[in-house]
């Protein structure tokens, strides 16, 4: 694994939750939560790494979930949620932008008139020539969530590092809102996530990020500086690797 010069990872993958665009239990953008999230970001990137970011749609919609509670079919639903990510990646390449950090949305369903189509050598370029490339629209297919997409693509772009960033501290026995308590790991094998059927990722993620030897950090990104200290290489959330 490349060493940079602060951090521990050459390039890596952010998977930002909807719920990270807004105060907990909110709805949609709230300005304060993107400003926040965009410093982090630019955080991160001073310590070197190339970094790519995949957003999720949870402060809009969550396909699965509308499609049980009303009419709408579940494709339908799931191709609302791919849209709603598209949101979230604009409104937070226009606040990198102003904040001075050249960035890029590259997506999966095809919006030309705001975005660039997903597409692997693209996105390489960008991330080699110092952009932050944010993928949207998911993996362009219904079915499938942003935890997967996430690993898919951290898989194509050859990332060496996954960081999840949640609401909470790390992988818990348990949901910790319901269970106080519940353990959190510090570490866990991916075979550990998959046979106890931990709450950390979707099995397919999981998987995929097993195959191709790529570290798994879920964190609390309401903690400042946590996601620099994951790309130091400190111990911070819970780490899922091999071993």
């Amino acid at each position: 694994m490349q060493k940079m010069a602060n951090g521990k990872y050459k390039r890596v993958l952010l998977k930002l939750s909807g719920e990270s665009f807004c105060e907990r239990g909110g709805f949609g953008i709230e300005g304060s939560a993107l400003s926040s999230i965009s410093e982090r970001i630019l955080e991160a990137r001073e310590l070197g790494p190339e970094l790519a970011v995949v957003v999720g749609a949870g402060n809009f919609l969550r396909g699965e979930s509308f499609s049980k509670v009303s009419e709408i079919p579940r494709n339908t639903a799931d191709y609302m949620g791919m849209l709603a990510t598209i949101i979230n990646a604009c409104a937070l390449q226009e606040t990198l932008e102003r904040l001075g950090q050249p960035t890029r949305v590259l997506s999966a369903i095809e919006v030309s008139a705001i975005c660039e189509k997903f597409i692997r050598r693209r996105a390489l370029r960008h991330l080699e020539r110092g952009r932050v490339a944010i993928l949207a629209g998911g993996t362009g297919n219904p079915f499938f969530t942003t935890d997967t997409c996430a690993a898919l693509r951290a898989s194509e772009l050859d990332v060496n590092l996954l960081v999840k960033a949640t609401k909470v501290d790390g992988v818990y026995s348990d949901d910790p809102e319901k269970n106080p308590e519940a353990k959190m790991f510090e570490k866990l094998s991916y075979a550990d996530v998959l046979e106890k059927d931990l709450r950390a990722m979707d099995h397919s993620a999981i998987t995929l990020c097993r195959d191709n030897d790529i570290e798994i950090v879920v964190l609390n990104i309401f903690k400042k500086g946590n996601i620099a200290r994951a790309i130091r290489g400190e111990r911070v959330g819970t780490l899922i690797s091999s071993s």
